[in-house]
């Protein structure tokens, strides 16, 4: 049965470690979406991931060029933002799946643009506003996903799961 988690992340450091422990977790050929409002610390969360595996300098959001291309040593990372895409099919314009392969660990955030057209996600993780910081719900949609849920080291963070 896939599962999920939820987390309450205080401030910006904890979003760029969370995204640290995600990391850890995934592995190349692993899709990720993450949805939320703008401000949520979706691109945050990505920093950290990409900071953690040695992508040094600013990790800007991919809102214009809608997705930026990280060829690392171990796997590379595709960072997909689809807030600006106005049509789902404009993904096959991205050469969307081409970026789909085993070496590629993909971040797609706004995943709700394109609606119908994205498919092999592994994990969903969504994030929102909270009076004590963001709320972080990951949902496992594949075994991958479940156990990329399983491995994260949340040790640090508050685990809310059990308020759902």
């Amino acid at each position: 049965m896939l599962g999920s988690k939820s987390l309450l992340i205080r401030d910006e450091a904890e979003m760029r470690a969370l995204g640290a422990s995600l990391i850890a977790s995934a592995g190349a050929g692993t899709v990720i979406t993450l949805q939320g409002e703008l401000g949520t610390g979706k691109t945050t969360l990505v920093r950290g991931a990409l900071h953690d595996c040695g992508v040094s300098g600013g990790v800007r959001s991919p809102t214009y060029t809608l997705v930026e291309f990280y060829p690392l040593q171990e796997m590379s990372i595709a960072h997909f933002d689809l807030y600006r895409l106005s049509d789902p099919e404009e993904l096959e314009y991205l050469g969307y799946r081409d970026y789909l392969n085993p070496e590629t660990l993909c971040f797609i955030e706004w995943p709700e643009q394109a609606q119908g057209y994205l498919q092999g996600v592994d994990l969903e993780i969504r994030l929102a506003y909270d009076s004590a910081g963001r709320r972080v719900e990951f949902q496992a949609k594949t075994s991958i996903g479940q156990e990329i849920i399983d491995r994260l080291d949340t040790g640090q963070f508050q685990d809310t799961s059990s308020n759902f």
